[in-house]
């Protein structure tokens, strides 16, 4: 049965799911490759998510390590032609086991902090393959990076390479790589929040002060000028607007040829939703590639590498019917998955065990002392009771990362299931009440 399934592969073009097929009598309703309801018990893989929530408990979040290395060989697929080198953006979900699983695949990390340059060095990423980037590095955080031996940085402002490069020549640096990051004040097609190269966003560098750094780049005998970078959101609705920062990128660095490097950052789309039309990753890369040739690239995804690779399972504690609705109180919340309440994110929602009852309109909710602690409104479900688990499906990227004690609530584990498909492990344990109080008196 898994050598039939791994060849079963969603549309490029949309988030196909229920999608129903039937194989030696057998009918399986699928997700993406990994994800899918098997003989009505949700999987993850070659793992049923039930077991997994039995023995690790809830809330938990569930990762397959498959997933994610499919997710990476296709878009180092898809960029080939421009032989791009690919630094996975930590920031997305800095599980030890998933950074290892790339780094062993080949990927470099992308880096916002001192704290994640610890991580991806404790999972044993090439110091030379990371790049630090990030718009208020603190001067202790740039020298940890130099120490380190950190191969790139991206830069936002004049006063950080003033900042780099004194702390270099201390440490008897003679070069250090930097890429400069350039605003080319286009604004993308994607949520407010999450736009970051438009006029008014804090991030990158004017075309103005890139060309006033270059030119005053003797004052900076410690920096290496190798490269540019660009980022303009995430959740990227279509490539136009990354097309049009490229045309722009390419005018403003034509007169120096010593930057041979383009650094494209991320943003590549994920479909949340069933029949969401977004951008496959092949057409963004055939519709980017061409204005690439003769540089060096760079891409920093995190998000489409991780995001439906990973699930956040809950339980049921409560049924409740009030004013006309019906409220389903589970023992997930926004201090564990904050993007509904944070971005208005949608996330599919689905019961561990299939059912083919009426659906009813309920409003998934957490128990966090806050309003804002909606999983999800409005959502057609089959009844649910007290004891009944469900699954927040794509959640792998920017759930446990983002997760907080609010509420002194202790942050739940994380499973990782292996390559293989079939072995799992808690990769991360659940928080004790006494982790709760570890750092006070």
């Amino acid at each position: 049965m898994s050598a039939i399934l791994t060849s079963i592969q969603p549309s490029s073009r949309r988030f196909n799911t229920h999608i129903l097929y039937t194989t030696f009598g057998v009918q399986i309703v699928v997700f993406n490759a990994s994800a899918r309801y098997l003989n009505a018990a949700l999987m993850m893989d070659d793992v049923s998510v039930a077991d997994v929530v039995s023995q690790a408990g809830t809330p938990v979040y569930v990762y397959s390590l498959k997933r994610v290395l499919h997710n990476f060989r296709h878009l180092k697929r898809a960029f080939a032609p421009v032989d791009a080198r690919i630094h996975y953006s930590v920031k997305a979900n800095g599980n030890l086991d998933i950074l290892r699983a790339l780094t062993r695949a080949g990927a470099g990390m992308d880096v916002v902090s001192g704290g994640e340059i610890f991580r991806a060095l404790r999972a044993g990423a090439n110091p030379k393959r990371i790049v630090f980037a990030g718009v208020g590095k603190s001067r202790a955080e740039i020298k940890y990076a130099l120490e380190q031996g950190i191969g790139w940085f991206n830069v936002e402002n004049a006063l950080e390479l003033a900042y780099i490069n004194t702390i270099a020549a201390s440490l008897g640096i003679r070069s250090v790589r930097v890429a400069l990051r350039f605003n080319p004040q286009v604004t993308a097609n994607a949520h407010p929040y999450m736009a970051t190269g438009h006029g008014a966003a804090k991030f990158g560098l004017t075309g103005q002060a890139l060309r006033d750094i270059l030119a005053a780049a003797e004052q900076y005998p410690h920096i290496d000028f190798a490269g540019v970078h660009i980022h303009i959101g995430s959740q990227l609705g279509d490539s136009q607007a990354t097309l049009r920062a490229i045309e722009k990128l390419n005018k403003l660095i034509q007169p120096y040829p010593r930057i041979h490097t383009i650094n494209l950052g991320g943003g590549l789309p994920v479909a949340y939703q069933r029949g969401e039309a977004i951008p496959s990753i092949d057409d963004f890369a055939a519709a980017l590639t061409p204005h690439l040739k003769g540089r060096q690239v760079l891409i920093e995804p995190g998000r489409s590498i991780v995001a439906d690779a990973g699930l956040l399972a809950a339980e049921v504690q409560y049924v409740k019917r009030q004013a006309g609705q019906t409220f389903y109180i589970v023992d997930a919340s926004m201090t564990e998955l904050i993007r509904p309440a944070l971005y208005q994110a949608y996330h599919e929602i689905v019961p561990l065990t299939q059912s083919t009852k009426k659906p009813i309109i309920g409003q998934i909710v957490g128990p966090v002392c806050e309003t804002a602690d909606v999983l999800a409104s409005d959502r057609a479900l089959p009844p649910l009771r007290t004891g009944d688990k469900i699954a927040l499906m794509t959640a792998g990227a920017y759930g446990m990362v983002m997760s907080s004690n609010y509420n002194a609530r202790p942050r739940p584990p994380e499973v990782v299931i292996d390559a293989d498909g079939q072995s799992w492990a808690i990769s991360r344990r659940r928080e004790s009440l006494d982790d709760l109080l570890r750092y006070e008196r």
